[in-house]
C-alpha cells in the first residue's frame, strides 16, 4: 500500500502562511496538506521535526559506522515510513542529501540485492516529484547505475546457478533454440522493474555529457543481426536524458535523434528493440514539444501504428506470425501521438483523424477479436493523455522543467478536432463485447475538454436505453457511461449550460433500475444515484422563482425542476422497501442452507446502504424528516429477520441517524429499548435457546442506530446501560451476539476520532434565505475551508466508555480469571459468552487503553544504532491513573488459554476467539490494516472516477476530501506503536505458535495467520521464534505429533504475503532452518504416506527456491558513502543535540563490520558443511535428500569456491542413480568449474593500426575497410602456429559492425595466459578432486552411459547444461582427458539412436567451445580427431537428431572468431548437397550449415558467397524437404544485404544480383500466357527437361525463399521483388481451397505476405506501375488477385499512400476501371476493394463518382430476343449489361462503405438502386445483396436513422426491405 501518490499542483498559501524561514529555520519541501486538517494539527510540526532530526541523525551515525544492517536499513525505513506520514517535509538541502547517500548506498556493488531494493524503492520516492528539485540542485552520475543493470539484468553468472536473484523462475534453458543466440534471460520481476524506475527517476539529474558518453559506450553494440541489438537500445531506452533545457539539446537528442529515427524508419518486421524506440520516441516528443519538427516522419509514424494494432483486413489474409507477439505498446504510441498534436502544421491531427476514420468500423459491437484489447486501450489511454497534455500548458503550476513554447500549445480549435475525430469510435465501443468501461473512461475526459459535442449524444443513447426492459447490457452499458461524464453534465459549464437540465429526468428513470431480479443492474442503478447526489444538494428551490427575478432561463427551469427531489426520495425508499421485502431469508432461501448473506447480497446491502446514506446526507431539512418519518415508520410496522433484510433495514436506518442524529435518535432510541425492556421483563426469556423473532430485531435495530456522533448519544446513557444489562447475559447465541455488538458500537462512538458529516457544502444547507443551493451543483470541495466536524471524544464520553467498561468487562475478567486457575467451572457456552463480551469490549475502546507495556527483549541483534521507536500523537492522551484494561485481558487470556490447551482442547470455538482476541491485542489501536487498505483502495477508485484531470489536482468533491483526511488519520493510528519487540510480545507469540501447532486443523490455521501478522509486525522477532518451531522438527526429539510436525512446517513456510521463516535473508537464520528441513526426515513424526505432509515439503522447497536470493559475504562500505553521511549527521535545522563520532567509535564500526564479514563467511561454510552431513545421515528418505542437494546447490556464489567437500560431494553425485541428483549435480559442476576459471590476460589493440586505415569521419556501419581483417579469408587463414599466434582474433561477433568501441580488448598473446597442460602437482585441491574423476576411465564410462540413456522419449533436446559441464571440463584441463573420451566419442559417433547422438553432440560442442585458448598444436590435433567423427556423424543423421545437430555446430560457432574454426566451416562446405543419403541428409546438412554460418553473420562473407555458388545450379531441387531448407538458407545468405541508414554496402552476397539471375531462368514461363499448371511429379525425369520444367522447380524454391524471408529480413528488396510479382499473379488460385498443389498453394500465401509488407514512399510509384499492367492481363485470375493485393497493401500503409495524391487517383481509376470487368468474379471484387476503400476514407464518395455511376446505370440494355426454345442462351454478356452492372455495383459499394451510419447522399442512391430490382441478371442479384446488407448493417440504430429518409422514400424501402409474402 503506497501512499506516495501525493498531489502536487497549484494551491493557494497555507491558512495564515509563514513569510521567511519562520520559527522551525527551514521552508519544507512539499507536505501532505491533509495533515493540516487533522484535529490535532498543531502538534505535528514538533512531532515530525523531532523525527526527521532522529533520522538524519542516527542515518549518518549507522553509515559512518559502516552498519548497513541492521542500523542503515532500520533508519531508512523510518525515513519512508516518514514520507508518507508528512510528505516531503524537509529542507531543499536536507532532500539532495538523503538522495545523494541513498545513491551512494544503492550502488554498493557488493550489495545483495533485497538491500538494493529497499534502497532503490526509497530513493524512487525521494526523486518522484521531480518539480520539487532541479538540475541546479542535483546532478547524478549515470555510470554507476548503468554498472547496476549490467551486472543483474544481464549477469554473465546467473545462468550458471552462481546468482540467484529473487522471484524468477531458475532458467534452465538459456538458449533459444530458433536463432541459436544466447537470449539475454530476462526475468520480469520485481527487480527488473525497480531497476527500470530507478534508472527512469535518476535520468532528469544526468549531467549534460551523458548523452555523449551514453552513445559511445553502446553504439558498439549496435549490430542488428546481434542480440546485443536489442541491449543496446534497451540502454538507449531507459538512459538517454530526454529533459535537458532547449540550450543544452545540441548536447542532448541533437545527437542521436536523426540516427535512431532513421533506423526506425527504415526497420521491418518489427524487431523487438523496434518497440523500445517508440517508448523512446515517444518519451522524447513529450518532454520536448514544439522543439522537434515530426512532420516529415508523420505519415510513416501512423502508417506503423495502424500496422502494429494488427487488425484483419480482406478475406483470406494471412498474419505474418511474428507480427502477433511484438507489437508497440499502445500507451507509449499514445503519448507519441499526443505530444506531437498542435504547432502550425496541424499534420498530426489530419493523421488521427484518418487514423480513426479507417478503423472506426471495428469498434462496432458485432467485431470481435483477439485486436479488440488493443484498440479500446487506444480508445482509453488518448483522451486521458490529451488531457494531461492540457493541464500541463493551462494549469501546472511551472517548474523548472521545459514549458511548452507558445507556438505549440493546444488550441481550443485543436482540441475541438480531436473531440470531433474520436467521438464516434468512442460511441461505438460503448457497447462492446469487452464492457464499457474504457469507453467511459474515454467520454470522462473527453466531456471535460467538449461537454457540448460529448454529453449530448449520450444521452440521446441513455433515455431510450432507460426506456427498454429487453436490453439489460445496453442500459449498463450508458448508465456506466454517464457516470464518467457526469461531473461535467452536472456542473453546466459555459459551453453547455443546459446540462444540470437532465439530472432530475435521468434519476426519476433510473429508479426502475432498482430490481430485485437482475443484480448488475441494481449495482449500476445505486451507483448512478448515488454519483449524482454526492454531485447535487437535494434542495427544494422551487420557492426562489418568486422571490428573485434575475434567474438566467436554464436557472429558472431547474428551480421548477427541484420540486420533485422530495418526490424522487421518496420513490427511491419504496423502490428500497421493494428491494428488502423479496430478499428476506425465508423468501430466498430455506431454513436448512446457509444463514449467513451470500456474497451478492452482501455486496446489495453495501450498495443500497451507502446510496442511501449519500441522498439523506445530500438532502434539505425538510426532506429529511420526511425521509425519516418514512424510514421509521417502515422499521417499526415490520419485524425482520436479522441475517438478510434485517440487516438492510437496520443500514437504512443508520444512515438516517448518522445524517440528524438528534431528530432520529429521538424518534428511535425510546422505541427500541421500551420495545426490548417490554420483552424482556419476564426472566424465563433470559433462557431461552430460541428468542423471540421481534425482540431480536429491535436488539438488531439498536445496535445498529448507536453508530452515530458519540456526544447524542450521551443522553441516552441510562436507558442503553439498562438494556446491556437485560441482554447480555442472554442465553441465545444470536441474542448476546447482537447485544455485543451494542456494546461494541457504543464504545466506538464515545472513543473514535472521526468526522461526523460528509455534506458537498461545508455546514450543510440550512443557509439564510439569500443562499442559493443551485450554484453549489457539482462543486469541489475546497481545501482550504472544508470545514470538517470532527468527533473528539469529551472528558464525559471518555468517563461514560470507562465506566462500560467497568460495569461489563471487569466481571467477566474475573470469571475467567478464576476459571483460567482452576477455581471455577464454566460450561463452554459460558466462556465462549464471556469471551465474546470481552473480545466486543477489548475492539470497541482499542483506541483508549495504551499499548503493552514491558521489557523490550534485547541481544536479538547487535547494533551501534539506536533502534528505538517514536511514538505518534492520535488525538488521545492515555490516562495513566487507570489501570490498563489492555495488560489485565492480555494476563487472563493467557492463563484461560492454557487452561483450555491442557483440559479441554477440542472447545475449538472459544480457541477461536482466543485467537483473535490475541490478535487485536497486540496490534489494534483502534482500526484493522486490511479495512485500512480496502477503503484506501476504494477511495482511489471513487477518486478516478469522478476525478477532473484537466483543471488539477484537489478538485475532488468535499466527502472524498474529508475521506481522505480521514484515512490520513487512520494511517497514523496504525503506525502509531512502532515495531519495538517486547516480553510481552514475545509470550503471545509463543502461545500463538503453541495454538499453530495444537491437534485442530481450523484452530491451527487461524493461530497460523495471526501468528504471520504478528511475525511481520516486530523487529527481529522472527530470530527469536525460529529455534522453538524447529523444536518440533528435530529428529530426536520424542513425542511429537504429526499435527504438530504439520503446524510447525506451515509456521516454517508462511503465507504467501508475510514472512517465510525458512528462508529469511540472514545467514544466522538458514544456518539453522535448512539443515533443521533436511534432517526432520528422520523424525518419528514424519511420513511420506501422508500425501499432506509429501505437499507441504515439496512447497517449502518451492518457496525457498523461488525466494532465495544470494546473501552477501561483504558489507563494506566505500568512503564516498561516508563522507555524505557525515554531512548529513551535521545537517541543521532540525537536528538533534548530540556528540559528532569519535575516531575511537569510528575505529570500532570497521572492526565490527570485519568481524561481520567474517562471521557470514563462517556461516557460509558451516551451513554447507551441516547440509552435506545431513544429506549423508544413514536411512535418510530420498525426497530429503533431494531437497538437501537442492538447498546446497543454492550455494553456489561467484565470489567464493565452494568449500572442497562440496566439491567432492557434487562431483561424486554426476554418477548418482537418480536422474534429479544427476541434473543438479551437472548443473553445481558446471557452476564450480566456472569458479575455478583462470583468468586470461587481455590488451587493448587499435584497429585502425591493424587494417592500417583511418578512422571514418562520420558513423558508417556495415563492411568497412578499417574492420575488413575481421573477415574470413581463405587465403590468409592461420594455418601454422606463426600465422595463428600473430593473429588477432576477436571472438564476439557484434564488435566493429557499428563503430568500434572506445577500448577495444582481445586475448594477449599464449605466453601470458595461465600455463596449459599441468601435472596433477600443479593444481589446487578442488581441481584434483575433478582432475581425479575425470581421468579414471570407470568413472568416465559409468557417466558417458548416463548422459547417452534417454529420459523424457521425444521431449529432449541438446542440452545447455552439459554443454557447459563439459565446456568448463576442457576449457579448464585443456585436452588433458581426451585420450580417456576419445574412444567413447568414437563408438557413440557410429551408434545411430537419438540419445546416443544427442550425448555425443553436447561434448563435441564443449570440446570446440572449451578449446578457445589452447595453443596452436592442441588445435590441431583436435580437428584431426574431430574432423573424421563429424563427417561420420553427418553422413548418419537423422530425422530425430537433426535439430540436435544444428543446435551442436551453432553451440560451436557461437561467439568464435571464424578464422579459428576455418576447418569446421570447410568441411561442411565439402559438398552439402552429394546426394548420397537422398534428399533428407541433404537438407539436414544443409540446415547444420545453416546454423554455423548465422552465428558468424557478417564476418563470413567469402562462405556465403562460395555456398551460394555452390546452390544456384541445384535450385531445382525436386524434393519438397530440400526446397524448403535452401529457401531458409538463401534467407540466412542474404540477411546481411540490408538497407538500413549509414550502412556500407555489403560484401556478402547481394539480392538485386541474384534475382537478375533467376529472372533470366524463368523468363520461358513469363512469356507463355495460359495458366502454369504444376504438371511435374517429384522425381528425378530421365534426360533432359526443357526449359518450363526447369523453371517451374526453380519457381517453387524461389517462393520458398520468399515466403520464409517475409517475417525475418530487416528490410524487403522490393524493386526486386517486383519483377516477380507478374508470375505470382497468375499461379495463384482464387478460392481458397486447400487441394490445390503445392505451388499455388505457396504463390497465394508469398502474396498474402508480400502486400503486407511496408513500403517507403519512393516504391509507391513503382509497385502501382505492376499493378496497372497486371491489371491488363488477359487472365482473369490475375486481375482479381490484384484487388485482393491491392486492399491489403494500400491498408498496411495507408498513411503513405494518402501522402502520394497521385498514388491515389492511380488507385482510384485502377479500381474503377475494373469494376466494367467482363468477368464477373473480377466486378465484385472490384466492388468490394472500393467499398473498403471508401469506409476507411482512403477515397471520399464525391459528386463525380456519382455521376460517374448514375451515367453507367442509364446505359440502355439491347431489346431481349425471342430466342428458339431449344438454343442455349448466350453466356457472354454484352458490353452494355457489363456497363450497367457496373453502375449497379458502384453504387451498392457506396451504400456498403458506411455500414453503421446513414449520410445524406445515402437515400437518394438506394432511390436509384431500387430502380434496378428488375434488370437481368446478375443485376437484380447484386441489387438485392446490396439491400439485404443494408438492412442488416442497419438493423440495431433503425430507429435513429429512419430520420435521414423522407416519408415517399420510406414507404419505398420498406417495400423493398420486407421481403415479398410467399402466398400472394
Amino acid at each position: 500500500m503506497e501512499l506516495a501518490e501525493r498531489a502536487g499542483g497549484g494551491e493557494p498559501p497555507e491558512p495564515g502562511g509563514l513569510s521567511g524561514l519562520g520559527p522551525r529555520g527551514f521552508v519544507p519541501q512539499k507536505e501532505i496538506v491533509y495533515n493540516k486538517l487533522l484535529p490535532y494539527a498543531e502538534r505535528l510540526d514538533a512531532e515530525s521535526d523531532l523525527q526527521l532530526a532522529q533520522i538524519k541523525s542516527n542515518l549518518g551515525r549507522a553509515v559512518q559506522l559502516q552498519e548497513l544492517w541492521p542500523g542503515g536499513l532500520f533508519w531508512t525505513r523510518k525515513l519512508s515510513t516518514y514520507i508518507r506520514l508528512y510528505g516531503r517535509k524537509f529542507s531543499k538541502e536536507d532532500h539532495v542529501l538523503f538522495i545523494k547517500l541513498l545513491y551512494e548506498l544503492v550502488s554498493i556493488p557488493k550489495l545483495e540485492i533485497s538491500m538494493m531494493q529497499g534502497f532503490a524503492r526509497l530513493l524512487i520516492n525521494l526523486l518522484k516529484k521531480k518539480e520539487l528539485l532541479s538540475r541546479d540542485d542535483l546532478e547524478l552520475p549515470w555510470r554507476p547505475l548503468y554498472d547496476m543493470v549490467e551486472r543483474i539484468l544481464y549477469s554473465k553468472t546467473e545462468h550458471l546457478g552462481l546468482n540467484w536473484f529473487p522471484k524468477n523462475i531458475v532458467p534452465f534453458i538459456l538458449r533459444d533454440y530458433k536463432n541459436h543466440k544466447r537470449s539475454l534471460y530476462r526475468y520480469h520481476s520485481s527487480v527488473e522493474n525497480v531497476l527500470k524506475t530507478l534508472v527512469k527517476s535518476c535520468r532528469p539529474y544526468f549531467p549534460a555529457d551523458a548523452t555523449a558518453e551514453m552513445l559511445e559506450e553502446w553504439r558498439p553494440l549496435m549490430c542488428p543481426f546481434d542480440v546485443t541489438m536489442q541491449k543496446a537500445i534497451t540502454y538507449f531506452e531507459i538512459f538517454l536524458p530526454t529533459s535537458l533545457p532547449p540550450q543544452l539539446h545540441h548536447k542532448g537528442f541533437k545527437l542521436w535523434f536523426d540516427e535512431l529515427i532513421g533506423l526506425w524508419v527504415s526497420v521491418q518486421n518489427l524487431p523487438q528493440w523496434e518497440g523500445q524506440l517508440v517508448n523512446l520516441f515517444a518519451r522524447l516528443a513529450t518532454d520536448n514539444i514544439g522543439y522537434i519538427d515530426w512532420d516529415p516522419y508523420v505519415p510513416k509514424i501512423f502508417t506503423r501504428i495502424l500496422r502494429s494494432l494488427n487488425l484483419p483486413v480482406g478475406s483470406s489474409q494471412v498474419l505474418v506470425p511474428r507480427f502477433l507477439t511484438n507489437a508497440y505498446d499502445i500507451g507509449h504510441a499514445v503519448i507519441w501521438i499526443t505530444a506531437m498534436m498542435g504547432g502550425p502544421s496541424k499534420l498530426v491531427q489530419k493523421h488521427l483523424a484518418g487514423l480513426f476514420n479507417s478503423i472506426t468500423s471495428f469498434y462496432h459491437p458485432s467485431n470481435n477479436g483477439r485486436w479488440l484489447n488493443k484498440l479500446m486501450k487506444l480508445l482509453q489511454r488518448l483522451p486521458n493523455s490529451v488531457v494531461r497534455r492540457l493541464h500541463r500548458e493551462r494549469y501546472k503550476k511551472p517548474s523548472w522543467l521545459t514549458p511548452v513554447p507558445d507556438s505549440h500549445k493546444l488550441t481550443d480549435q485543436d482540441v475541438t478536432d480531436f473531440v470531433q475525430c474520436i467521438i464516434q469510435p468512442v460511441l461505438l465501443a460503448m457497447f462492446s463485447k469487452t464492457g464499457s468501461l474504457e469507453a467511459a473512461q474515454a467520454l470522462q475526459n473527453l466531456a471535460l475538454m467538449r461537454p457540448e459535442l460529448v454529453i449530448p449524444p449520450v444521452l440521446e443513447r441513455t433515455y431510450p436505453a432507460l426506456e427498454t426492459l429487453t436490453e439489460p447490457h445496453q442500459l449498463t452499458a450508458t448508465l456506466n457511461c454517464v457516470i464518467g461524464v457526469a461531473r461535467s453534465l452536472v456542473s453546466g459549464s459555459r459551453w453547455f449550460p443546459e446540462g444540470p437540465t437532465h439530472m432530475l429526468p435521468l434519476l426519476m428513470r433510473a429508479l426502475p433500475g432498482v430490481d430485485p431480479n437482475d443484480f448488475s443492474k441494481c449495482m449500476i442503478t445505486f451507483q448512478f444515484i448515488a454519483t449524482f447526489s454526492t454531485l447535487v444538494p437535494l434542495v427544494d428551490c422551487s420557492c426562489v422563482l418568486q422571490e428573485r427575478n434575475d434567474l438566467t432561463e436554464v436557472e429558472r427551469e431547474l428551480c421548477s425542476a427541484t420540486a420533485e427531489f422530495e418526490d424522487f426520495v421518496l420513490q427511491f425508499m419504496d423502490r428500497c422497501f421493494g428491494l428488502i421485502e423479496s430478499s428476506t431469508l425465508e423468501q430466498t432461501r430455506e431454513e436448512t442452507e446457509t444463514e449467513k448473506m451470500t456474497h451478492l447480497e452482501s455486496l446489495v446491502e453495501l450498495g443500497l446502504s451507502s446510496t442511501f446514506s449519500t441522498i439523506l446526507t445530500q438532502c434539505s431539512k425538510e426532506i429529511f424528516m420526511v425521509a425519516l418519518q418514512k424510514v421509521f415508520n417502515f422499521s417499526v410496522s415490520h419485524i425482520f429477520e436479522t441475517r438478510v433484510a434485517g440487516r438492510m433495514v437496520a443500514d437504512m436506518c443508520r444512515a438516517a441517524v448518522k445524517c440528524c442524529p438528534e431528530e432520529s435518535l429521538k424518534l428511535f432510541v425510546p422505541h427500541c429499548c421500551s420495545a426490548i425492556t417490554q420483552l424482556t421483563m419476564n426472566d424465563d426469556v433470559l433462557n431461552e435457546e430460541e428468542l423471540d423473532k421481534e425482540l431480536l430485531w429491535n436488539l438488531q435495530l439498536l445496535s445498529e442506530i448507536t453508530r452515530v456522533d458519540g456526544k447524542k448519544l450521551l443522553l441516552y446513557r441510562e436507558q442503553l446501560v439498562k438494556i446491556l444489562q437485560r441482554t447480555l447475559h442472554l442465553t441465545c447465541k444470536q441474542g448476546y451476539t447482537l447485544s455485543c455488538n451494542l456494546l461494541h458500537h457504543l464504545l466506538r462512538s464515545t472513543t473514535l476520532i472521526y468526522p461526523t458529516e460528509y455534506c458537498s457544502v461545508p455546514g450543510g444547507f440550512d443557509k439564510p434565505p439569500t443562499y442559493f443551493p443551485i450554484k453549489d451543483w457539482g462543486k469541489p470541495g475546497d481545501l482550504w475551508n472544508l470545514g470538517i466536524q470532527w468527533h473528539v471524544p469529551s472528558s464525559a464520553e471518555v468517563s461514560f466508555a470507562f465506566f462500560l467498561l467497568d460495569s461489563f468487562l471487569q466481571p467477566e475478567l474475573i470469571k475467567l480469571q478464576r476459571c483460567g486457575d482452576g477455581e471455577l467451572e464454566m460450561s463452554r457456552d459460558d466462556i465462549l459468552q464471556s469471551l465474546t463480551i470481552v473480545h466486543n469490549c477489548l475492539i470497541g475502546s482499542g483506541n483508549l487503553l495504551p499499548p503493552l507495556k514491558g521489557e523490550p527483549v534485547t541481544n536479538l541483534v547487535p547494533s551501534m544504532v539506536s533502534l528505538e521507536e517514536t511514538k505518534l500523537y492520535t488525538g488521545l492522551e492515555y490516562d495513566t491513573s487507570r489501570e490498563n484494561h489492555r495488560e489485565v485481558i492480555a494476563r487472563v487470556i493467557r492463563k484461560l488459554l492454557n487452561h483450555i490447551l491442557d483440559k479441554s482442547e477440542d472447545d475449538t470455538k472459544s480457541l477461536f476467539l482466543i485467537i483473535k482476541i490475541i490478535g487485536d491485542l497486540l496490534q489494534f489501536q483502534g482500526s484493522h490494516k486490511h479495512e485500512f487498505d480496502s477503503r484506501w483502495k476504494s477511495f482511489n477508485l471513487v477518486k478516478k472516477s469522478m476525478e477532473n484531470r484537466l483543471h488539477g489536482k484537489k478538485q475532488h468533491i468535499r466527502a472524498l476530501l474529508i475521506d481522505r483526511v480521514m484515512l490520513q488519520h487512520e494511517l497514523r493510528t496504525l503506525t502509531v506503536e512502532g515495531c519495538e519487540y517486547k516480553r510481552v510480545h514475545q509470550d503471545m507469540i509463543r502461545d500463538l505458535l503453541r495454538l499453530s501447532t495444537s491437534s485442530y486443523s481450523q484452530v491451527r490455521n487461524k493461530a497460523q495467520q495471526t501468528f504471520f501478522a504478528a511475525l511481520g509486525a516486530y523487529n527481529f522477532c522472527c530470530r527469536d521464534i525460529i529455534p522453538l518451531v524447529l523444536e518440533f522438527l528435530r529428529p530426536g526429539r520424542q513425542g511429537v505429533t504429526q499435527q504438530q510436525f504439520k503446524g510447525a512446517l506451515y509456521c516454517l513456510l508462511g503465507n504467501h504475503s508475510g514472512v517465510c521463516l525458512a528462508n529469511l535473508h540472514d545467514w544466522d537464520c538458514i544456518v539453522q532452518t535448512w539443515p533443521a528441513i533436511v534432517s526432520s526426515g528422520l523424525s518419528q513424526a514424519m511420513s511420506l504416506e501422508k500425501p499432506s505432509i509429501v505437499r507441504l515439503f515439496d512447497d517449502l522447497a518451492e518457496k525457498i527456491h523461488r525466494q532465495y536470493e544470494t546473501i552477501g559475504l561483504d558489507f563494506t562500505i566505500p568512503k564516498s558513502c561516508v563522507e555524505i553521511a557525515k554531512l548529513l549527521q551535521q545537517s541543521k535545522h532540525p537536528s538533534v543535540n548530540q556528540t559528532f563520532l569519535s575516531p575511537e567509535t569510528i575505529q570500532e564500526g570497521l572492526k565490527r563490520q570485519q568481524e561481520k564479514n567474517a562471521d557470514s563467511l563462517r556461516n557460509y561454510e558451516n551451513l554447507v558443511n551441516a547440509l552435506l552431513d545431513g544429506v549423508e545421515q544413514r536411512n535418510l528418505p530420498w525426497k530429503f535428500e533431494h531437497i538437501g542437494i537442492g538447498l546446497l546447490s543454492l550455494l553456489l556464489r561467484d565470489d567464493r569456491v565452494l568449500p572442497v567437500r562440496a566439491i567432492r560431494f557434487f562431483v561424486e553425485n554426476l554418477n548418482h542413480d537418480a536422474i534429479v541428483v544427476r541434473k543438479m549435480a551437472i548443473s553445481a559442476v558446471a557452476g564450480i568449474l566456472k569458479q575455478l576459471k583462470r583468468t586470461h590476460k587481455k590488451l587493448t589493440i587499435n584497429p585502425y593500426e591493424i587494417s592500417g586505415y583511418p578512422k571514418p569521419t562520420q558513423i558508417l556501419a556495415g563492411d568497412r575497410p578499417d574492420n575488413h581483417w575481421l573477415h574470413y579469408d581463405s587465403k590468409s587463414i592461420p594455418r601454422t602456429k606463426k600465422e595463428w599466434e600473430s593473429s588477432h582474433f576477436v571472438e564476439k561477433t557484434h564488435w566493429g559492425y557499428y563503430t568500434w568501441p572506445k577500448n577495444m580488448v582481445v586475448y594477449a598473446g599464449v605466453e601470458e595466459q595461465p600455463k596449459l597442460g599441468r601435472s596433477r602437482e600443479d593444481m589446487t585441491e578442488a581441481e584434483q578432486i575433478v582432475f581425479d574423476h575425470f581421468s579414471d576411465p570407470k568413472f568416465v564410462e559409468q557417466l558417458i552411459t548416463f548422459l547417452s540413456l534417454e529420459d523424457r522419449k521425444g521431449k529432449d533436446k541438446f542440452n545447455p547444461r552439459r554443454f557447459c559441464l563439459f565446456k568448463g571440463i576442457f576449457r579448464n584441463f585443456d585436452d588433458a582427458f581426451l585420450p580417456v573420451l576419445k574412444p567413447h566419442l568414437e563408438r557413440l559417433v557410429a551408434d545411430s539412436h537419438e540419445s546416443t547422438q544427442r550425448c555425443v553432440a553436447e561434448i563435441i560442442a564443449g570440446l570446440i567451445r572449451g578449446s578457445k585458448h589452447w595453443t596452436f598444436e592442441k588445435v590441431e590435433k583436435l580437428w584431426e580427431l574431430l574432423c573424421p567423427l563429424l563427417r561420420t556423424a553427418l553422413s548418419n543423421i537423422t530425422v530425430e537428431t537433426y535439430n540436435d545437430w544444428g543446435t551442436c555446430i551453432a553451440t560451436s560457432c557461437e561467439s568464435r572468431d571464424p578464422r579459428k574454426l576455418h576447418w569446421l566451416f570447410e568441411l561442411l562446405l565439402e559438398s552439402p548437397l552429394s546426394g548420397e543419403g537422398g534428399s533428407f541428409v541433404d537438407a539436414c546438412r544443409l540446415y547444420v550449415l545453416q546454423g554455423g554460418l548465422a552465428q558468424q553473420e557478417w564476418r563470413v562473407p567469402e562462405l556465403l558467397h562460395r555456398l551460394l555458388k555452390y546452390l544456384e545450379p541445384k535450385l531445382t531441387q525436386v524434393y519438397k524437404n530440400v526446397r524448403e531448407r535452401i529457401g531458409s538458407v538463401l534467407t540466412y545468405i542474404f540477411m546481411i544485404d540490408v538497407s538500413l541508414p549509414n550502412t556500407a554496402p555489403t560484401t556478402s552476397p547481394c539480392i538485386p544480383e541474384f534475382t537478375a539471375r533467376i529472372l533470366e531462368k524463368l523468363k520461358p514461363l513469363m512469356d507463355v500466357d495460359e495458366e502454369i499448371q504444376n504438371h511435374i511429379m517429384e522425381e528425378n525425369g530421365i534426360g533432359e527437361e526443357d526449359e518450363r520444367t526447369q523453371g517451374i522447380k526453380l519457381l517453387k524454391t524461389i517462393l520458398k525463399w520468399l515466403m520464409a524471408s517475409a517475417g525475418r529480413s530487416f528490410s524487403t528488396a522490393v524493386t526486386e521483388q517486383l519483377q516477380l510479382l507478374p508470375l505470382f499473379f497468375k499461379i495463384a488460385p482464387v478460392e481458397n481451397d486447400n487441394s490445390y498443389d503445392e505451388l499455388k498453394r505457396d504463390a497465394k500465401l508469398c502474396l498474402s505476405l508480400m502486400s503486407q509488407g511496408l513500403l517507403y514512399p519512393h516504391q509507391v510509384p513503382l509497385v502501382l506501375k505492376v499493378l496497372n499492367q497486371i491489371a491488363r492481363s488477359s487472365s482473369w485470375h490475375a486481375r482479381y488477385t490484384v484487388l485482393t493485393y491491392l486492399q491489403t497493401m494500400v491498408f498496411y500503409n495507408l498513411f503513405i499512400f494518402l501522402n502520394n495524391e497521385d498514388a491515389v487517383k492511380d488507385i482510384r481509376w485502377l479500381v474503377i476501371s475494373l469494376l466494367e470487368d467482363e468477368q464477373l468474379e473480377v466486378r465484385e471484387m472490384a466492388a468490394t476493394t472500393l467499398s473498403g476503400l471508401l469506409q476507411c476514407n482512403f477515397l471520399t464518395m464525391d459528386s463525380p463518382m456519382q455521376v460517374h455511376f448514375e451515367q453507367l446505370c442509364k446505359t440502355k440494355l439491347p431489346k431481349k430476343r425471342k430466342r428458339d426454345p431449344g438454343s442455349v442462351g448466350d453466356t457472354i454478356p454484352s458490353a452494355e449489361l457489363v456497363k450497367r452492372h457496373a453502375g449497379v455495383l458502384g453504387l451498392g459499394a457506396c451504400v456498403l462503405s458506411s455500414p453503421y451510419d446513414v449520410p445524406t447522399w445515402m437515400p437518394q442512391l438506394l432511390m436509384n438502386l431500387s430502380a434496378h430490382l428488375n434488370d437481368p441478371q446478375p443485376i437484380e442479384m447484386t441489387v438485392k445483396k446490396t439491400l439485404s446488407n443494408f438492412r442488416r448493417t442497419h438493423h440495431d440504430n433503425w430507429q435513429e436513422h429512419k430520420q435521414q429518409f423522407t416519408d415517399d422514400q420510406l414507404l419505398v424501402l420498406t417495400d423493398l426491405l420486407v421481403s415479398p409474402c410467399y402466398y400472394a
